[in-house]
């Protein structure tokens, strides 16, 4: 069956993305619960069968899920008041394809953008009788819920360029000015999508000429098919952020990301740089295959920056990765590094919520576990941040286990005053009277964790951690 890879031809309103905020750190005093401090649902997936998931930003309190089906057949909308709630909300189909001609072959990765009050569909589309003449479309909607049904209007194809295999469109807007930023099969470059940038004179119409900012070079981008597609903005710490997705969608799908200053005049090729390695990658140990086409939101608590994207459960697919339907959205935390990039780590898997340990005072300082040791270290400003993530399993005396998220058959574990990851202690958390936690080994009350010049060790004096 023809691929799309081998046709080789080939945000919602104004600003709604600048300056998000990650999650402010425990403080001292701090109540919350775990699943307070993680700030995003940790249901995995989150919604079954949906690629290519886009999320909104709350908006009037609410927000808009849109995505691929596996029947690729029309464009559906939910809606919730929290994220978790996507999960369960009842799916609204707002368009079906035609029967012939144009838009009646494969529909894929819907967008859904408010902008100036008024709502738009990006989506891409083949004609029914060659399902794989991929080009973009755009659908408009003035009234106030997008989940309505009734008020959709085709406002026509989205030209660009040169009439070949085009999709993933997303729009954004930046010092005053709307972008659009899409994937296309160039004419004369043997790739199969690179990634182009041009301003809009509407949204449904490019106002400049496109510019190629990124194409499928390196070793991990080019796995079964040359692809650089999927992108989604982030506008953060003076810079621009763009992620993109390379490679077949099978387990070798991955994301990579592009960064611009924000001052910097994004429609020139120079003004880009592509981070040299993936920042999201299938990983065995949670057992997550393909991330990939993903988008951003925010949480309910209006700071905590959430990273959306797809992933399948396993690695073995029969026939054609694009029609295996089990491409599921999931939902995590992005943290972000003191020097304002974004620290994305890898698909965190299944689990309850997710917290980062630190010493009391060392706010950039975190539990770190060795994956190749085992050894347990409290560096400073650690860029790997899988394996300073960790999930507390309450058991039913009230105890705790420490389970690592890179390795989740590893846990904090104690030998004498030595602390390692392998198999699972049990320890008390106790709150301190002048803030933060401290952890008493179960098993041996007298003995607790703390902080010594770099190591976790367990001795008789309670070192006070914070969780963030």
């Amino acid at each position: 069956m023809t691929s799309r890879r081998n046709l080789l031809l080939g945000v919602t309103g104004a600003g709604v993305l600048t300056g998000l905020g990650s999650a402010a750190p425990a403080t001292a005093r701090d109540d919350r619960t775990d699943a307070e401090i993680y700030g995003v649902p940790t249901a995995d997936p989150l919604i079954s069968q949906r690629a290519d998931p886009f999320i909104t930003p709350r908006i009037n309190g609410t927000y808009y899920f849109t995505g691929s089906v596996p029947e690729y057949d029309r464009l559906i909308v939910r809606k919730s008041a929290t994220l978790a709630g996507l999960g369960t909300a009842a799916e609204s189909v707002v368009w079906r394809r035609p029967a012939t001609g144009p838009m009646g072959g494969h529909i894929w990765a819907p967008e859904l953008h408010r902008i100036d009050g008024t709502w738009y569909i990006y989506f891409a589309a083949g004609d029914a009788d060659d399902v794989f003449r991929i080009r973009t479309y755009v659908l408009e909607f003035p009234l106030a819920d997008p989940a309505d049904p009734a008020g959709w209007t085709l406002r026509g194809r989205l030209a660009t360029e040169w009439d070949s295999f085009t999709l993933d469109a997303t729009t954004f807007a930046h010092r005053g000015r709307r972008y659009l930023v899409w994937a296309q099969s160039e004419p004369e470059i043997a790739v199969n999508s690179s990634l182009y940038i041009a301003p809009m004179a509407n949204p449904w119409t490019l106002g400049g000429k496109p510019t190629r900012i990124a194409t499928p070079t390196r070793d991990w981008q080019i796995q079964g098919f040359r692809v650089n597609e999927g992108p989604a903005v982030l506008i953060r710490n003076g810079r621009v952020f763009v992620t993109f997705s390379a490679s077949a969608t099978d387990a070798r799908y991955a994301t990579g990301l592009l960064t611009a200053s924000a001052s910097a005049d994004l429609t020139r090729h120079a003004s880009w740089t592509k981070t040299p390695g993936p920042v999201l990658t299938t990983d065995e140990q949670t057992r997550r295959y393909g991330p990939g086409h993903n988008s951003f939101t925010v949480a309910e608590d209006g700071v905590t920056d959430v990273l959306v994207y797809h992933a399948r459960d396993y690695r073995d697919i029969t026939g054609d990765p694009l029609y295996d339907p089990n491409r599921h959205t999931r939902v995590q935390k992005l943290y972000w590094h003191p020097d304002g990039t974004p620290l994305f780590g890898i698909p965190v898997g299944s689990g309850g919520p997710i917290v980062r340990v630190s010493p009391a005072g060392m706010r950039r300082a975190f539990i770190r576990h060795d994956p190749a040791a085992g050894a347990v270290t409290v560096p400073d400003g650690p860029r790997d941040l899988e394996h300073t993530q960790f999930r507390f399993l309450p058991a039913a005396d009230g105890t705790e286990t420490i389970q690592c998220v890179s390795h989740p058959g590893r846990y904090l574990r104690v030998d004498g005053g030595t602390v390692t990851a392998g198999e699972p202690a049990r320890f008390r958390r106790q709150r301190r009277a002048g803030g933060g936690i401290t952890l008493q080994l179960a098993t041996e009350p007298d003995l607790y964790l703390r902080h010594e010049r770099g190591t976790l060790v367990a001795g008789t004096r309670p070192g006070a951690f914070t969780l963030s």
